[in-house]
């Protein structure tokens, strides 16, 4: 079957040929004139084969494609039949009729791309005449595009190119058309690129396998290449040892290389290698690498830019797919040995390819011949087109490009662009040296030339081909690139108003582009910012572009959002690069490392068997290849690496030498620190640089001092200095060089320059560049004296001698100076050549100089000045800046750093965060559109996260600051807060970034807080916080929460209507709408901002608290802390929202609130102690105080601290303290009843019992702590109770003290004078606990720490306990009671260290219920009705006065509820009152029965424990004195209640108490004490009209009181008649019956009375007490003295009851009217505790004598005034048996010591009443008769028994 293709060439034929004959000139139609003619002759031969062949592949190209080709060439031809032949090639190679693989291929491309190029016709008219010229772009283009145009060689190619160019700068030509070649010149120019980009694929190729094998096994790839070498001129061979040879390759003065016919080399191992390789340098290419040695060079000429062997069947897809073309695989599988890969079809078989592989080779010889040139045709071997175009394009293109040609129109010079753009924009440029040359020099000198011009688009287009350089060829391109910035900075900053904005507009843009390139800004800083000589880039651009990014006219343009965006740029690239390191598990990194070390080490293993089963193969044939070489590089970093040492190996391209690293730094990535080393001391070059500039020594001078240069100098260090350093005065160097000091220096200076294989005059230029030749004659004679001397050597001794050189050089500066000179000019005629030489006659050592050099050397000099190129300007200038240019990016400081993105983040941030953050602050607040609003915010966000990422608090504060600003909480009042907040966008955004960053990245903010909570603060103000923020706990209100802001009370509500209703009355219409209420408008706005916080979730703040650093919580409580009343800032409300805040927020770090603590209870104190009146914000603070203590009692490690803490209570002012009773009753409860088992030492149980006492009975809080906490004020005198109410030394361990917190707290307090008593002396007398900041560890035992004993502020001899019992509460003194009742009814509660307490604690509510309190009602009446207005602070004048009166009212009915009770005492009132004593009387009695149980309990449980200690003890005499005997008097004093069922109660139980079985165990002091202490103080309180109203009720208790002492009297007459006391204790007895007798107004008492002491003296008698043996009578003395008593109220009971005894003569008595007046005196209220001057008192020893007693103890209470000098007078003069009682020396009373203990204080007089016969008065203890009035002075009182 025939091929189809034949028709279709048959086809074209006749089209034709059809056209041809209708043309007139060939209109005859005989076969004789079609033969004749060569057009129509070539037509019909081609007809006659093509009908003798089956498929078109059987004939040459060449035979089909020749007669359309001659008629293209045809003269004669005309447009349309030009046209039709131009279709039908067209045609032929769209539709690949061309076999790409038939020999003839090659030859039959060079000829098509021949005659298309040198098309003729004959013109018709001009629009006809453009179609042809379409039709031949149209051929040429899809010549090149076609697979086939792959065998176009470099000629063919250079000139299809040069038509089109040729057409698109034909401006005659239409617009269409010219644009048309344009974009056909683009369709090839992205075709060249794709085809450049696979010939670095195969030198990438080519260089794995040299380094595979060249290096590692020499000898086996010298061994497998030379084998099976044949000889050089074969021209074909058998496919399986073929191996083609290189061409030699001349390359002409054009650029353009043209391949002659292979010349056979000489020898084999020195042939050259062909240039299609890439001519690196226009003298042939030389390769020369410093790895293998030029012998290991010479095997590799087969090899060429490809790397592949011939024949490769597939060359693995590793290689291509490195390079993003996977459809190059299939172009690559049929390349063959030194072809350049041809784009071939995709090959059906392996075998036929390789039957094929010879038709390509480079040196394949077509025996018919190309013409490359229209004169000549020449046999000549086809070499695909390669590099050599490529260059030779790129070189034109770049011509194209320099705006200094005047032949370059504007249109020719943005064709040059846009083409250069295609290439840089589809090939890697920079992998070829001899490119790269052209780009560094030539393409960037025009570039920035472009950036000059005013026209707009070739600007644009320079700054595109800019970019693209920069992009992908900085690393080569380090100074250009710094010259490309500074120009840019140029434009963005000048003033110029011809400067069209566009230009700006458009380099801020090329700038915003290049920061985007990832790491560039990094790249830019490690490169120049951190190079001593370049300009700080990176830094001057920041400046840059924040200074651009705010607008001078307040007008938001493009330029400002640009330079906002590339400011933003750092930014984001930074937070991308923080995020994926949060996000990159460190453990998922380790499990990748060890996994890719394990891939490295398998693809090392991989690669070596590769290689060596690729080597071995090789030896028996060359035909296999290496599976794609090696390993392809595991990333895209590592690729290029090779890529670009493949490039330099191969060319020998200068930069191979370079070192990886620039000198300055001491490895390729330098530490950040070695960076800022390397900052400060560019610093300080460039300061020495300006000094030298000024002053070279003083510049030297500097450098040493600062050690940047030796001392001493170092010539050689100074030498380089002065090169490298390009911003030293040319002119400063040349004077220090040349100074007759400095001859060394110059030596050292002219060392420094590399003069070898340079002319004399070309080395003078270089010279003379370096500094400014002065003008003296001597200092230019050593100048040239040591130049000379260095050329010479360095050239080996030229001339003569050295004078011959120092003469031709100073021939060569006069030359110049003749030459050039305008003065000399207009003298003299410049120097000829010939006189010029006739000068320098026989100068050479007596012979001439070489005449060429001489010519050379004047033409250089005439055509090119040397001049000193700083000091001209224009071009001259310019070509010496670029030049100097150039030579610095050659030497290694051209050596430009890429580093991995991310690398010196934390630095750039640091440098620009300034910048941007004002940047953004001030777009935000300009800026109305959302997208820009939404970008700054982003921006913000990711300033915050890297702030975060890398703990940079400082930028973080910044930005809450700044962005607290925008939230408009801070600027406006409060009455307009609402609507302005809420109707503000702008301010909604920045709030909900406020708060979404301090919720995210709260761990590094630390000033921000306080802008922070000032927001808060405002809305709470406002009221726009969410509920849970304002609610608080509370302990008192019924609910258990309080709001800090409550809605208006009614009374408040009903005053404002009258008001409005006034205002109504008086005010106009208009503002009468006003009046009205809320417009819809603010009610929305308010919605809106509510809405709004209610997103930004403020409580968050507290609740993830826990979650923050510790720094950062620290001073978020600062902040917090901050908030005090004062006049101006806050009020008091403020600064209870924040206390509030504060609470909640340690709670929510009780874990870790060790570290917390101290900040807050120093804040506490200094609320509650330096409070000086009652006020909402003191109750907060009590509240919070307690809240905190209930709640981190549970955790061990606080506990002690916060118990300890409580007694910032007890350091409150009395007055305040009892308005805030209820709510520390309440909250004290809740302690107990949740703690009470956390409590475990003495001093946490008294710091307790004592604030339970003060708020329950008013007892005054401890001296100690009072006088602490007075030292904040200047009181200057104490006032008396202050004074007496101070503690006695030996009261160590019970009262425990804080410092004043005016010197751990002095932020808020002014720093006090400290109270003498409040010393560290003092401080440790006194046994407080000193709390300072570094000693929260009260672990260690400290001294006066352990407790000693019970209370000592109780008189035993008194039923009250001698405290002076302020005003309190009774619900206070309800919920105490119900604490103390939990405690004590739990025995678990019960323990050693409290019980004494509770026991002390017990009798004073005790004392507090009597008569239900209402003593202290009438004081707290009395002293507490005050305006509450009073405590309140001013609100500060800014705020509005409604919401203050509001807040006032609705705190005043809070806090005094419980006083509006008091004025109006109700019947509920005595009710619990009344169940207050009953309460109490209950737990006396449980405590007392259970006491002994308790005791013994803790005894045995202390003898197993066997701990060291206070040992307890559970005798009868220790529970006598600590338990039962307080208790006993605790009960009795409540027989003396004025209520009378109080009273029955308490008797009832006193009376079971002291009958009851335990107390049997008691002796006989015990006893004697029991009558001293509960008894006779019970009987004379009664003897008082206590009731009044009450009398009936009053006998019935006397009497139950009489019979209760005779009871117990009688029960326990055994034990007391051991006593020596005895006789008067039962004169005692008499005494109170006869007060009793004589008491009542009924007559219960008068029977009663006498039946109890005739019971008793019955008994007595009976006992046989009153007899003794030795006496007179048979009867004792006491029997007399008994009578004697007994007969003053019942005269006749003797006579009845003892008839027949005898009685003595009487001892004469005192006067008998003194009883009544004694028995009338009423005891007084106990007096308030006076000032104990402290005075040490020795304990009281058993041995003391009852007179030295009572003579030590001048305090003892005294007589009352009106007995008592008839006690004086008559002691000594009496005359009485009393003298026989053994006298007390003797025998030592021993109920003198009832409480062993040292702690017995001294006390105030009190009432003591024990009623003692006078005539006794010296043989028993020294008490008083019946109450005496308070002394006037406070005395020192001694042990009081």
């Amino acid at each position: 079957m025939v091929d189809k293709n034949i028709y279709i060439v048959q086809g074209e034929i006749n089209a034709v040929v059809g056209a041809i004959k209708r043309n007139a000139r060939w209109s005859t139609h005989t076969h004789l004139d079609e033969e004749r003619d060569p057009l129509l002759h070539s037509f019909s031969v081609l007809k006659e084969v093509l009908n003798n062949i089956t498929e078109l592949s059987e004939i040459e190209p060449n035979v089909f494609l020749r007669p359309f080709l001659e008629v293209i060439r045809s003269e004669d031809t005309t447009g349309p039949i030009t046209g039709l032949a131009l279709t039908s090639v067209n045609k032929f190679l769209s539709y690949a009729l061309i076999d790409p693989s038939h020999e003839g291929t090659a030859e039959g491309m060079e000829n098509m791309a021949d005659a298309v190029t040198h098309a003729r016709f004959v013109g018709t008219d001009h629009a006809s005449d453009e179609v042809v010229l379409m039709k031949i772009l149209q051929v040429l283009r899809t010549l090149l595009l076609t697979p086939v145009g792959a065998h176009l060689t470099n000629e063919s190619v250079c000139e299809i190119m040069q038509s089109c160019f040729r057409i698109c700068f034909e401006m005659r030509l239409s617009e269409l058309l010219r644009k048309s070649a344009e974009h056909t010149l683009v369709d090839m120019f992205n075709v060249l690129s794709d085809f450049a980009i696979l010939i670095f694929l195969m030198v990438y190729d080519f260089q794995l396998k040299m380094r595979a094998g060249g290096m590692s096994e020499s000898s086996k790839w010298k061994k497998q290449k030379r084998s099976p070498r044949p000889p050089r001129h074969v021209t074909k061979v058998s496919p399986a040892t073929e191996q083609p040879a290189a061409n030699t390759s001349n390359v002409t003065a054009s650029g353009v290389t043209f391949i002659d016919a292979p010349s056979p080399s000489s020898s084999g191992s020195s042939e050259n290698i062909s240039s299609a390789v890439s001519p690196a340098t226009d003298s042939g290419l030389e390769m020369s690498s410093q790895t293998t040695s030029k012998e290991d060079l010479t095997d590799l000429d087969p090899v060429t830019s490809l790397g592949l062997h011939a024949g490769t069947p597939s060359n693995e897809a590793k290689v291509t797919d490195n390079q993003n073309q996977p459809e190059l695989q299939e172009k690559i599988q049929s390349a063959s040995v030194e072809s350049i890969p041809e784009v071939l079809e995709e090959c059906t078989s392996v075998a036929e390819h390789s039957d094929s592989a010879s038709v390509h080779d480079m040196d394949y010889v077509n025996p018919r011949g190309v013409r490359f040139t229209q004169s000549s045709q020449k046999e000549s071997a086809l070499v695909p087109y390669g590099l050599p175009c490529i260059r030779e394009l790129f070189r034109f293109l770049i011509s194209l490009t320099n705006p200094l040609d005047r032949h370059n129109s504007e249109v020719m010079i943005h064709m040059g662009l846009q083409l250069l753009t295609v290439a840089l924009e589809s090939a890697p440029i920079a992998n070829c040296q001899s490119l790269l040359g052209l780009v560094k020099e030539e393409l960037c000198r025009h570039l920035f030339q472009l950036l000059s011009v005013e026209r707009l688009n070739l600007y644009a287009a320079s700054l595109r081909v800019c970019f693209l350089l920069f992009e992908s060829m900085r690393e080569h391109l380090k100074f250009q690139l710094e010259m490309y910035i500074k120009k840019l900075m140029e434009i963005i900053t000048v003033e110029n108003p011809k400067m069209p904005y566009e230009m700006k507009e458009m380099a801020l843009e090329a700038i915003v582009q290049l920061w985007r390139i990832p790491s560039f800004v990094t790249e830019l800083y490690i490169n120049y910012d951190c190079d001593y000589y370049c300009a700080n880039l990176f830094e001057e651009l920041t400046k840059l572009l924040s200074k651009n990014a705010f607008p001078v006219s307040g007008q938001l343009y493009t330029v400002h959002l640009l330079s906002m965006e590339a400011l933003l740029t750092v930014i984001d690239s930074t937070e991308a690069h923080c995020q994926a390191k949060v996000l990159s598990n460190v453990h998922q990194q380790e499990k990748e490392v060890a996994k890719s070390g394990q891939e490295t080490m398998n693809s090392t293993k991989e690669m070596s068997n590769n290689n060596e089963r690729a080597h071995s193969e090789g030896k028996s044939t060359t035909v296999i290849s290496e599976p794609g070489g090696a390993c392809p590089p595991t990333s895209g970093c590592l690729m290029a690496d090779q890529m670009k040492q493949g490039c330099m190996e191969l060319e020998g391209g200068a930069e191979k030498s370079i070192p990886k690293k620039p000198t300055r730094f001491s490895c390729i990535l330098p530490s950040p620190q070695e960076l800022m080393q390397i900052k400060n001391k560019k610093k300080l070059l460039i300061t020495g640089t300006e000094q030298f500039n000024q002053k070279p020594k003083k510049g030297i001078q500097f450098l040493q001092e600062k050690n940047l240069l030796a001392t001493p100098i170092n010539n050689n260090e100074v030498a380089r200095w002065l090169r490298e350093n390009p911003r030293l005065d040319k002119k400063m160097i040349g004077e220090f060089v040349s100074d007759r000091k400095n001859i060394d220096l110059l030596e050292s200076f002219v060392g420094t320059f590399s003069f070898q294989g340079l002319r004399l005059d070309e080395a003078l230029r270089l010279y003379l560049e370096a500094f400014r030749l002065p003008g003296e004659a001597p200092v230019i004679q050593r100048l040239l004296e040591a130049f000379t001397e260095h050329w010479r050597k360095s050239n080996g001794s030229p001339f003569a001698n050295s004078d011959a050189c120092f003469a031709l050089a100073y021939a060569v500066i006069m030359l110049n100076t003749d030459q050039h000179n305008h003065n000399v000019r207009k003298q003299n005629v410049p120097m000829t050549l010939e006189e010029f030489r006739k000068n320098l006659k026989g100068v050479n050592g007596g012979k001439d100089f070489e005449q060429d050099m001489l010519e050379d050397m004047y033409h250089a000099i005439k055509n090119d000045e040397i001049v000193m190129p700083e000091e001209q300007t224009g071009l001259v200038k310019e070509n010496y800046i670029w030049n100097v240019l150039l030579h610095r990016g050659a030497t290694d400081e051209g050596i430009f750093l890429h580093v991995p993105p991310g690398s010196y983040d934390h630095d750039l941030f640091t440098m620009t965060w300034g910048p941007t953050i004002a940047a953004l602050s001030y777009v935000f607040d300009k800026s109305l559109e959302e997208t820009i609003i939404q970008k700054a915010i982003s921006g913000f966000r990711k300033c915050a996260m890297i702030s975060a990422h890398y703990g940079l608090s400082d930028v973080f504060d910044n930005l809450i600051i700044s962005l607290c600003k925008f939230t408009a909480l801070s600027s406006e009042s409060i009455e307009n807060l609402p609507t302005v907040f809420g109707s503000n966008p702008k301010a909604h955004i920045a709030a909900k970034t406020v708060f979404h960053l301090a919720h995210r990245h709260g761990d590094i903010l630390r000033e921000g807080w306080k802008n922070i909570m000032e927001a808060l603060l405002q809305l709470f103000r406002a009221e726009l916080l969410p509920k849970a923020m304002v609610e608080v706990e509370d302990f008192v209100d019924p609910n258990g929460k309080i709001y800090l802001q409550r809605e208006e009370t009614p009374s408040n509500r009903g005053e404002s209507t009258v008001l409005s209703f006034v205002s109504w009355l008086t005010l106009s219409g208009t503002e009468q709408s006003g009046m009205r209420g809320p417009s819809t408008e603010t009610q929305e706005a308010k919605r809106a901002a509510l809405e709004c916080i209610k997103q930004c979730d403020p409580e968050k703040l507290i609740t993830e608290s826990k979650f923050l650093q510790l720094e950062s919580l620290q001073e978020l409580m600062k902040a917090l802390i901050s908030v005090t009343p004062d006049e101006e800032t806050y009020d008091e409300e403020d600064a209870a929202f924040c206390l509030e805040m504060l609470l909640r927020i340690v709670l929510e770090n009780r874990d870790r609130v060790t570290c917390v603590w101290q900040t807050v209870r120093d804040h506490l104190y200094h609320l509650c102690v330096n409070a000086m009146e009652f006020c909402f914000l003191v109750e907060r603070a009590v509240v919070g105080l307690l809240r905190l203590a209930i709640r981190l009692l549970r955790r061990e490690e606080i506990s002690a601290q916060v118990l300890l803490s409580l007694r910032i209570l007890l350091m409150m002012k009395p007055n305040v303290l009892s308005r805030v009773s209820h709510e520390v009753a309440y909250g004290l409860h809740e302690l107990l009843k949740t703690n009470a088992a956390n409590i475990h030492s003495g001093d946490d149980w008294y710091t307790l019992f004592t604030l339970l006492e003060c708020i329950g009975s008013g007892v005054k809080p401890p001296a100690a702590l009072q006088v602490t906490a007075r030292a904040d004020n200047d009181t200057g005198a104490q006032s008396d109770s202050e004074v007496s109410s101070s503690y006695h030394p030996s009261d160590m361990g019970l009262d425990r003290g804080y410092t004043s917190d005016s010197e751990v707290y002095t932020d808020h307090g002014k720093p006090g004078k400290m109270h003498r008593s409040v010393t560290d002396v003092d401080m440790m007398n006194s046994g407080w606990l000193v709390v300072g900041k570094d000693d929260i560890d009260t672990s260690k035992p400290s001294a006066g720490l352990s407790r000693l004993g019970p209370s000592p502020l109780v008189n035993q001899y008194s039923l009250t306990v001698g405290l002076d019992l302020g005003p309190h509460d009774t619900k206070s003194l309800m919920k105490c009671v119900e604490s103390l009742s939990f405690i004590v009814r739990d025995a678990a509660h019960v323990t050693p260290e409290n019980f004494e307490l509770c026991v002390k604690t017990i009798r004073i509510f005790v004392e507090a219920s009597l008569n239900g309190g209402s003593k202290s009602q009438e004081k707290r009446g009395k002293s507490h009705r005050h305006d509450s207005k009073s405590s309140r602070l001013k609100k500060k004048p800014k705020e509005s006065s409604t919401r203050r009166s509001r807040v006032l009212s609705q705190h005043q009915a809070h806090t005094h509820s419980d006083e509006d009770e008091d004025e109006s005492i109700p019947a509920s009132y005595h009710t619990v009152s009344l169940q207050v004593s009953q309460d109490l009387l209950d737990l006396m009695h449980t405590l007392h029965t259970r006491a002994a149980s308790i005791y013994s309990s803790w005894a045995e449980e202390q003898r197993h424990l066997e701990t060291s200690g206070r040992k307890i003890e559970a005798d009868s005499r220790t529970l006598w004195s600590n338990c039962w005997c307080p208790l006993l008097q605790g009960i009795a004093w409540l027989c003396c209640d004025a209520r009378r069922q109080v009273r029955m109660q308490a008797l009832t139980y006193l009376q079971r108490a002291l009958l009851v079985h335990d107390l049997q165990a008691l002796d006989a002091l015990e006893w004697e004490s029991c009558f001293n202490k509960v008894l006779f103080p019970l009987l004379t309180k009664l003897l008082e009209n206590i009731s009044p109203a009450d009398v009936g009720g009053m006998e019935e208790t006397r009497m139950r009181a009489s019979t209760l002492l005779s009871k117990v009297f009688l029960q326990h007459l055994s034990p007391l008649l051991s006593l020596t006391t005895f006789a008067a204790l039962w004169l005692t007895i008499l005494d109170f019956m006869d007060k009793y007798m004589h008491a009542g107004s009924s007559d219960l008492l008068l029977e009663a009375i006498p039946e109890s002491l005739k019971n008793m003296l019955l008994v007595m008698d009976t006992a046989g007490i009153f007899h003794s043996a030795d006496s007179r009578t048979g009867y004792s003395d006491l029997w007399e003295i008994t009578w004697e008593r007994i007969d003053c109220f019942l005269p006749r009971l003797r006579d009845e009851l003892f008839k027949q005894t005898v009685i003595q003569d009487p001892v004469p008595s005192m006067p008998m009217e003194q009883h009544p007046q004694k028995s009338i005196a009423s005891a007084l209220p106990p007096s308030p505790v006076g000032d104990v001057r402290p005075a040490t008192h020795p304990a009281p020893s058993e041995k003391s004598s009852e007179l030295s007693a009572s003579a030590s103890a001048p305090a003892s209470p005294t007589i009352s005034s009106s007995s008592s000098p008839s006690f004086t007078a008559s002691a000594p003069t009496k005359t009485s048996p009393v003298t026989d009682i053994p006298p007390a020396t003797a025998q030592p009373p021993l109920i003198l010591q009832p409480l062993a203990s040292p702690l017995q204080v001294g006390v105030p007089p009190m009432t003591l009443p024990i009623i003692l016969n006078p005539a006794l008065i010296e043989a028993t203890s020294p008490v008083p008769l019946l109450a005496t009035p308070r002394p006037t002075d406070p005395m020192t009182t001694s042990e009081v028994n």
